[in-house]
């Protein structure tokens, strides 16, 4: 009896001790200047940290809530982006034991989304308020620039600032790694990268000094590259189940099934994501001139304002890629993007249209049947 009474003394002085405050998730002066703009002051405030299929977990000062939206948000709803994400800040107020009810989210600082899988014209919230991106690549097995450059466009274009992971480095050698760093040096300017293992714990210092109190990160990557052992890693415990790569496919198991946010050793804030096979570009927003930023400069010197640097006389681009200015293969990668981001942007017109004209049919119909009334 002695050893329980004196196990719930250490559970509450712990609870007490290292009590989380909003700061701790992440909380600004800017959402409270909002929050009391917006009459907001008589709800509590929380940060989504688990979101799966519209089933949420809402972190407070207090504890860890299970959490649903009210009518009103959902009926007004229009895209997907209007419905609570992970990183969001919300205005709670509690109906049960444990459950709250969502009445109102924040406005987010930056929304990192890319095209929906299968869905033409659809966008997918991959998570919000975010300050950096962890993009991880492991060395290992299927690295590869291109897929590393669509990641940096989608940071860029959510203006979170990127910082990229070379996983798994101990499984290869001196040689390939040195040659995977070449590539991302020539093609990659300007942001952080560090080569680590979660196995050797190599690296991991390094990427620890990056991590800042209260500001939030984003794991991003495929299956398989080792962001679950890297959330273990950071966070100092074993919050995440980790698998190894299939021996039949070389392609990582998916073990992170939903998005879900946590606090690391350092007051970092770390949110997981599933691995992404395909990273379609949404809207880039200048996240492509960002991250081709060399091949972007490069043509405002071309002859023509409209210029497709195809098979233009007078493309500086062509010029400069011809001389070795730009890295061919990026040029490839940067038309590739470019080409599907135009083809995103008019799939979203032609449903804008169709969306128009099936409401000024509807709005006929109405008019009619109230001239046909007697």
């Amino acid at each position: 009896m002695q050893g329980t009474k004196h196990s719930c003394y250490n559970q509450i002085l712990n609870a007490i001790l290292f009590k989380v405050t909003l700061e701790d998730l992440g909380y600004t002066e800017d959402l409270e200047n909002y929050r009391r703009e917006q009459n907001l002051l008589s709800f509590e405030t929380g940060r989504i940290i688990s979101e799966h299929k519209e089933r949420y977990v809402v972190k407070t000062t207090e504890g860890e809530y299970d959490a649903e939206i009210i009518g009103n948000l959902r009926f007004t709803a229009q895209k997907r982006s209007d419905f609570p994400a992970v990183g969001d800040w919300v205005a709670i107020s509690e109906f049960d034991e444990n459950k709250v009810l969502i009445h109102a989210i924040f406005p987010r600082k930056t929304l990192i989304e890319r095209q929906a899988v299968g869905k033409h014209g659809e966008k997918q919230i991959i998570a919000s308020n975010i300050d950096f991106a962890l993009i991880v690549q492991a060395v290992d097995r299927d690295f590869n620039i291109n897929r590393i450059e669509r990641y940096l466009t989608v940071c860029n274009a959510a203006k979170v600032k990127p910082i990229l992971i070379l996983s798994k480095i101990d499984l290869v050698s001196e040689a390939e790694l040195s040659n995977h760093e070449s590539i991302v040096q020539e093609r990659i300017k300007d942001i952080p990268v560090i080569g680590l293992s979660n196995a050797s714990q190599k690296g991991i210092e390094s990427l620890r000094k990056q991590i800042i109190k209260g500001k939030t990160y984003c794991l991003m990557g495929s299956s398989g590259v080792g962001k679950s052992s890297l959330l273990n890693t950071l966070s100092g415990k074993s919050v995440m189940e980790t698998n190894t790569i299939s021996s039949s496919t070389n392609k990582g198991r998916h073990i992170t099934t939903h998005r879900e946010l946590f606090m690391l050793e350092n007051g970092g804030i770390l949110i997981d994501n599933p691995g992404m096979r395909e990273v379609g570009i949404a809207d880039s927003a200048g996240g492509l001139e960002k991250t081709f930023e060399t091949i972007v400069q490069a043509s405002e010197a071309c002859k023509f304002n409209n210029c497709t640097h195809t098979t233009e006389i007078g493309c500086a681009v062509i010029e400069a890629v011809s001389k070795g200015e730009i890295d061919e293969k990026s040029f490839e990668n940067f038309q590739k993007l470019e080409q599907e981001k135009e083809y995103f942007e008019s799939t979203i017109a032609e449903k804008r249209k169709k969306d128009k004209d099936f409401g000024k049919m509807i709005k006929h119909y109405k008019k009619i049947r109230k001239s046909n009334k007697f």
